[in-house]
């Protein structure tokens, strides 16, 4: 009577972890042998993972990464990928994100770049920082409708407050100027406080180029604000992983 009970104020406490350790520690005889303070300490770590996971969770559902399997430790190095291991180990420590740095991920299509985003985007999560997955084409359009409703700047304060904004396939679309001008609000609204990763076909050196056929100047303020200081992947090679990853299933 009294262990329901005290399962039940455990519950009652959101103390699941612990609850889960509690009902774990009574139905093992082994755990007899073991003094107060260890057991009370294996009630606490088994809280604190509980709790560790279930905000990983929470975490990984809000950043609607685009590839949810991805992650850091399935990263293929083929020597023709150019890909080096220690430049991924030292990104995957994430202290790029928490210093509001951005990073720009090109390469050929199809060779793993919104893959590689995604387990970075999977890592920064691991780290307890949040994270949004967008596609340039889609954001720019729930933009323009937003612009129409009134929540554009309530959109706009969302996309400034996270961690970590992932704007996959940069380039592909043309931009309208309204496009362009809303990218360089959301990118204004991170610069020097939060970090951005941007995947895309487009060599940087050829950006200009895309974003500047009408309004030079919105293109150099976009430029400015995006490439300056940023760190950049090339993913070489022109073998497309989608293939591989799909028989791998």
């Amino acid at each position: 009577m009294m262990t329901n009970d005290t399962l039940r104020k455990l519950n009652d406490l959101k103390l699941f972890g612990m609850a889960h350790a509690f009902d774990e520690q009574l139905s093992s005889p082994s755990m007899s042998h073991l003094s107060f303070e260890e057991r009370v300490g294996l009630f606490v770590d088994q809280e604190m993972t509980f709790r560790d996971n279930r905000r990983l969770q929470r975490l990984l559902k809000a950043a609607k990464l685009r590839e949810s399997a991805a992650c850091m430790e399935d990263i293929e190095y083929r020597v023709d990928r150019g890909l080096d291991r220690a430049e991924m180990a030292s990104l995957g420590l994430c202290t790029w994100v928490t210093r509001g740095m951005n990073l720009i991920i090109t390469g050929a299509t199809g060779n793993g770049k919104t893959w590689l985003a995604c387990a970075l985007g999977n890592q920064a999560c691991r780290h307890g920082l949040s994270v949004s997955f967008e596609r340039i084409s889609l954001l720019l359009e729930e933009l323009a409708i937003s612009h129409a409703d009134g929540t554009f700047r309530k959109r706009l304060d969302r996309l400034a407050k996270v961690d970590l904004l992932i704007l996959d396939d940069f380039g592909i679309n043309t931009l309208t100027p309204v496009g362009r001008s809303d990218l360089l609000e959301v990118i204004e609204q991170r610069t020097g406080n939060r970090a951005t990763l941007v995947t895309s076909q487009l060599p940087v050196d050829r950006w200009h180029d895309y974003l500047g056929s009408s309004n030079p100047t919105v293109a150099d303020a976009i430029l400015d604000r995006l490439v300056t200081g940023a760190e950049r992947l090339v993913i070489k090679g022109t073998t497309s992983m989608r293939a591989g990853r799909k028989s791998k299933k």
